[in-house]
């Protein structure tokens, strides 16, 4: 069987949802099957389908991972935040099509209650576990391969939160 080489291979297009709460917190959520440990958690994100643009996309991917797509869309990030994953992935995950995600972020603000929240709404959950953190707090939540990625977005993203933590007090 010939390797995969990881240059060999596209980027699979995908949109990230920084869910903020009217404290400025951030939604993570708590990946299933992937660890135990406390670098197993990320914000909402998934795949671009055919024919779908970036805020249809991250709607529907809230609504199949948190249960809920009530919030509002305040920024959209100005670049494509890209990845690539390890070598030891290459050629397992996604079916063995990409190398990595090219990513379209956005900031919204949520606008339910912690009980719109449904991890199994869809019945494929596919997380454990949630919970509101601190943009702090955030990059060290994450696997490392994705570090960079949730820096950018926090720079690019964080007056956002801090402005609604601020209007709140």
């Amino acid at each position: 069987m010939d390797l995969v080489k990881a240059e060999d291979l596209p980027y699979r297009p995908c949109v990230g949802a920084m869910i903020l709460n009217s404290d400025g917190l951030v939604f993570v959520g708590r990946r299933m099957g992937i660890s135990s440990d406390d670098s197993a958690w990320q914000m909402p994100q998934g795949g671009i389908d055919r024919g779908e643009d970036a805020r249809e996309a991250i709607r529907r991917e809230c609504r199949e991972e948190i249960g809920t797509d009530k919030f509002e869309i305040l920024a959209e990030s100005a670049e494509w935040h890209v990845y690539d994953l390890p070598a030891d992935l290459i050629g397992k995950t996604w079916g063995g099509r990409y190398r990595g995600q090219k990513q379209k972020w956005f900031a919204v603000r949520f606008a339910g209650t912690d009980r719109d929240i449904d991890l199994q709404a869809t019945g494929h959950a596919e997380f454990s576990d949630w919970k509101w953190v601190t943009l702090k707090q955030l990059p060290n939540l994450i696997v490392p391969f994705k570090r960079k990625v949730y820096q950018g977005v926090i720079s690019e993203f964080g007056s956002w939160a801090r402005a609604i933590a601020e209007n709140n007090r």
